[in-house]
């Protein structure tokens, strides 16, 4: 017999979807099955499976110890829990901002957000790896909640990446972003002296065997519409770095919206000028976009920054010199 207790991050949820993330190799007609049976049962009673979880509730499983381990996916969880344990980042996570249930890294240009292949090390799993390491994630809680980040940045923009430690965390921050009562402001260098606020819009269509997008004046199919503010920091000699505002939070938004308009971002191979950009990698060796999720402000009118970093002021430096 095995006995587990909801927590926190498991609360809210199905019974039977909880299960299915406790015994994740049990085909769905065995554990429908062994609660007819009161072979699991929930707070000592008969349960069908579509009783929302409370925390404290008590969770009975009598099970063989072979029956268990082979529907738990234990070796699995063990060595995923492990490598996760056992990495070495490449480097220090900078954690910006930090409570119970949030935390707020700055990413560094290069990192993905999230893994797109199962080999790749992303950072999801640098923060995964800092709970383990103090303590605050074991091998039992991974088993049925896996911290996760709540926004994304493209793999060569840098900054603010949010991420919810609990299941209160990740539902609130990502409910917060898809109302938009969580702004999100961006720092670039741009091309082009750009002296007055604009507020632009279009549509976006995504050619996603390309992963490229193209801004459409008009709607069309398949594509969706975006809006971006954005108002200049500093201008000289035919550069300008702006602070955006990404009002709609689209793949690609702000490095394609801004080349739309002549202004295109300095080091985007995408859709930048290939001229300045192949000019940016043999003098500087810089082959990442100069954007970076500078400020995010929550509803409750909180902000958090990240700075920008050297060597976004040493591009910026190397331009302007230029001329």
């Amino acid at each position: 017999m095995r006995e587990f207790y909801i927590n926190g991050n498991e609360k809210g949820q199905r019974f039977d979807k909880y299960l299915k993330k406790l015994l994740s190799g049990a085909p769905n007609g065995f554990l429908y099955k062994m609660l007819r049976k009161k072979n699991i049962v929930l707070n000592g009673k008969r349960a069908d499976g579509t009783e929302k979880l409370c925390a404290g509730d008590h969770v009975k499983l009598f099970l063989s110890d072979e029956t268990f381990e082979k529907f738990s996916g234990a070796d699995a969880a063990q060595s995923e829990f492990s490598r996760l344990r056992d990495l070495r980042p490449q480097v220090p996570l900078k954690v910006i901002f930090e409570d119970a249930d949030v935390i707020v890294i700055d990413k560094p240009a290069g990192m993905l957000s999230q893994k797109a292949v199962p080999s790749d090390i992303s950072a999801n799993e640098y923060i995964l790896h800092t709970l383990i390491a103090r303590g605050e994630l074991t091998e039992e809680m991974l088993r049925t909640f896996r911290p996760s980040v709540c926004n994304r940045l493209d793999r060569n923009t840098s900054g603010l990446l949010i991420a919810g430690k609990t299941l209160k965390g990740l539902q609130e921050t990502s409910e917060a972003l898809k109302s938009r009562s969580i702004q999100k402001y961006y720092r670039c260098l741009v091309k082009g002296e750009v002296k007055e606020c604009s507020h632009i819009d279009g549509w976006l269509a995504k050619d996603v065997q390309t992963n490229r997008v193209t801004v459409l004046p008009e709607a069309a199919e398949n594509a969706v519409r975006i809006e971006t503010e954005y108002r200049p920091v500093r201008t000289e000699n035919g550069y300008s770095e702006l602070e955006v505002h990404l009002i709609t939070g689209r793949s690609h938004q702000i490095r394609a919206h801004l080349a739309s308009v002549g202004h295109p971002i300095l080091g985007d191979f995408k859709y930048g000028d290939s001229i300045l950009n192949r000019r940016l990698k043999q003098k500087l060796q810089v082959d990442s976009q100069m954007l970076h999720a500078y400020r995010i402000v929550f509803a409750d009118g909180r902000e958090i920054t990240a700075p920008c970093g050297e060597e976004f002021e040493r591009v910026w430096r190397y331009f302007v010199a230029l001329m």
